[in-house]
């Protein structure tokens, strides 16, 4: 019976064994299909921007308008989708293609780990090749980019002018006008024609929760700076537009056409008004007035809904589809921005300290992921209702799970208020605070590729740097990672007392880690004092809230699957505004002819309902999912873990850790050509954050060329 028991033991030992290496075949060939699987999306979405890209260098040209464009309406010429139904077949559909494909491949990369489509600036196409001017620091990858850009405008403006010259003397004499007077109208439609160009990629760079922009590896608040170069440039030839037509009507004594707002041909008027809307944008958005007068350029910036809308009204919605695929989608984003930042978040405490800087802590839904210098937007009702301020988030998603920290340094007049209501010793029963986000990159797998990694930051440029060493922090401590880089952060600060900003690189208490698993060599310069001031050693403080029953942890505004929820959204959302185009099409040929611009404001009516009925249907069925979850988060009667004790023990080892690995400099800067070239054997991450001089001036070093093992990379935040 004992031999029975024992075979019988083994065999039980040799079925777990084959069923567990069943399992394990199994998961991998569950992953490899995934793998083919989004191979395939990739390359197939890769010939369709490809394609897409080579219909805008086509645009201008005779074959197109002759050949192409006339084949192309005629198969798809409809009785529901009128005019516009081929425009929206050429220009719009492919680009929402594009949008939701690309967020089931996402998707799949998200549900097994992959984060590759980030961007890693490893190449030496990603090294800055500009520096100093008026576009900042520029990578030969974004230069590339530009000059294809600005060879589109030139090739599109070259090919118009020359159809439109070619016959330019009979039509001169056909409609008695001189022969320049003709040349100079034909150039305002270029000009017009050349526009819109720019405005169809003007809005992709700032749709934050973009499917395109993460497929092509950039995020939003690195792709703020293409928003800014296509505007000016948009807003140029809009300009130059208007100034043609307005000479050429001056001279021709016609400026009653000032006035004119067509029933079916293009509306003046209404492109004056949108201009007008985009010369304050324009004014208001220059660096030495958005800078100074930031709310100013706020809250003139929406003047972008007047703008768009008195645009359709010129050009009529059948043309207007060539910009519409990025509007679209900025749309989407807006609106799910809009709805996230209707819910209050549990802000459970914030941690003042004595360099007028605040950290503030919300309790977070676990599946909100995050990675190192990803941002939120933040609101504070009780001090603005309108502002919302990004900032970084240091919190690390694998070390908190549950909890979302960001710094806030008192540099304007909203943080100034902000940290003076927190600091207050008045008691405070709740802290209303509304957030959008997180965006950002998830993935940090290119802080892994180098020997060292230098942190240069000034001031509160220091803030993007600590969840970068959280991460670093955890993949040390965790063992998930074979080689961690050592970590050279060089911080300068003007006063002594901002050196109690180093304390927030330490977990908070309730974690386990030590931060001497880390190589970390930190050198810290005080520039404006000549030694230590015993009186700035202040203790940091803790304010705590109670908690409201409406407040919510932050949490992912389409749940976990929120790549999956964008898509359905896109594709939903487009399908219902085609359906309610097709069924006024179909009464308007059956009953009465509207105006151009009374059908162009129906079709944009349409399109904010299709986008907001399948917004809210969607958000309503997440947030049905989490209620369970929210309730058990409400009905906690006790702070979490991660703040009890909340005030660092001065005798903790990771403070004395910490401590050990800081160097403090007084009265003197970094000499940062002597900290960058010193290290020419090996391999060398350099990202700086802070001041735009600063960035520049490590931007200089790295791409002066004495050095081939440095690999820059540059956070700021232009608003």
């Amino acid at each position: 019976m004992d031999i029975l028991n024992e075979l019988s033991t083994k065999d039980r030992h040799i079925g777990r064994s084959l069923f567990a290496m069943s399992r394990k075949q199994e998961t991998r060939d569950h992953l490899f299909a995934k793998i083919m699987v989004r191979s395939a999306i990739k390359l197939f979405l890769l010939l369709l921007f490809l394609g897409y890209m080579m219909l805008w260098f086509m645009m201008p040209t005779k074959l197109y308008f002759e050949h192409w464009l006339p084949k192309i309406r005629a198969n798809s010429k409809s009785t529901y989708f009128g005019q516009q139904g081929s425009t929206m077949l050429i220009y719009t559909f492919p680009i929402l293609f594009i949008a939701t494909l690309g967020c089931i491949y996402l998707h799949l990369g998200k549900k097994h780990g992959d984060h590759n489509v980030e961007g890693v600036p490893t190449s030496k196409l990603k090294q800055p090749v500009m520096v100093k001017g008026p576009f900042g620091i520029v990578s030969w990858m974004e230069l590339s980019f530009l000059t294809m850009f600005v060879v589109l405008l030139a090739w599109s403006t070259t090919s118009y002018l020359n159809g439109m010259f070619t016959h330019i003397d009979q039509m001169a004499s056909r409609s008695g006008l001189l022969v320049w007077e003709a040349k100079l109208e034909m150039s305002g439609l270029t000009l017009g024609l050349v526009g819109n160009i720019c405005l169809a990629f003007l809005f992709f760079p700032v749709t934050r929760g973009s499917s395109v922009l993460r497929l092509i590896g950039l995020s939003s608040e690195a792709s703020i700076k293409y928003h800014i170069w296509v505007g000016h440039i948009a807003m140029t030839i809009f300009t130059a537009h208007g100034l043609c037509y307005l000479v050429f009507w001056a001279k021709t004594e016609q400026l009653s056409q000032v006035l004119k707002w067509g029933k079916i041909e293009v509306s003046n008027i209404a492109g004056e008004i949108g201009l007008v809307c985009g010369l304050g944008m324009w004014a208001t958005s220059l660096p030495q007035i958005r800078r100074k007068l930031f709310e100013l350029f706020y809250y003139t910036h929406h003047l972008y809904i007047l703008f768009i809308v008195f645009f359709v009204f010129h050009v009529g919605f059948s043309y207007a589809c060539i910009m519409l695929p990025g509007f679209y989608l900025f749309l989407i984003d807006r609106y799910l921005r809009f709805l996230q930042s209707q819910q209050r978040v549990s802000l459970v405490a914030a941690r003042i300290l004595p360099c007028q800087t605040v950290e503030l802590n919300f309790c977070k839904s676990p599946e909100v992921n995050h990675g190192p210098r990803s941002i939120i937007f933040v609101n504070v009702p009780a001090i603005s209702k309108l502002q919302w301020h990004p900032f970084t988030i240091t919190s690390n998603s694998n070390m908190d799970t549950d909890k979302l920290s960001m710094v806030v340094k008192s540099e304007g007049r909203w943080s100034s208020d902000l940290y003076q209501k927190l600091s207050s010793p008045l008691p405070m029963d709740g802290f209303q605070v509304s957030i959008e986000g997180p965006y950002g990159p998830p993935a940090s797998t290119h802080l892994l590729r180098h020997d060292i990694l230098v942190l240069l930051s000034g001031g509160s440029g220091i803030t993007p740097f600590i969840s970068i060493i959280r991460e670093l922090l955890f993949k040390a401590s965790s063992g998930s990672s074979t080689w961690i880089p050592h970590i050279l952060l060089i911080c300068a600060f003007k006063k002594s007392i901002d050196l109690a900003m180093l304390e927030l690189i330490l977990p908070v208490s309730g974690t386990t880690v030590d931060i001497s698993c880390l190589q970390l060599q930190i050198e810290a310069y005080v520039t404006r004092e000549k030694g230590a001031d015993e009186d700035n050693h202040k203790p940091l403080q803790t304010v705590w809230f109670k908690p409201n029953a409406i407040d919510a942890p932050v949490s992912a505004i389409l749940g976990p699957n929120s790549w999956l929820c964008l898509g359905l959204i896109i594709s939903s959302s487009f399908v219902m505004f085609l359906l309610l185009i097709a069924i006024l099409s179909r009464y308007h040929n059956s009953n009465m002819v509207y105006a151009s611009s009374a059908t162009a404001g129906f079709y944009m009516l349409f399109m904010c309902l299709a986008i907001a009925m399948t917004a809210n249907a969607t958000f309503l069925w997440n947030k049905k999912q989490n209620r369970k979850r929210l309730r058990q988060i409400r009905n906690m009667d006790t702070p979490p873990v991660w703040f009890n004790n909340g005030d660092r023990e001065l005798e903790s080892l990771p403070y004395q850790s910490l401590l050990q690995a800081t160097n403090v400099h007084y009265g003197e800067r970094p000499d940062l050509k002597k900290i960058l070239f010193e290290r020419k054997e090996i391999s060398v991450g350099v990202i700086a954050s802070g001041p735009r001089e600063m960035r520049q001036e490590v931007a200089a070093i790295c791409s002066s060329g004495l050095a081939d093992n440095l690999q820059f990379e540059s956070i700021s935040f232009t608003w």
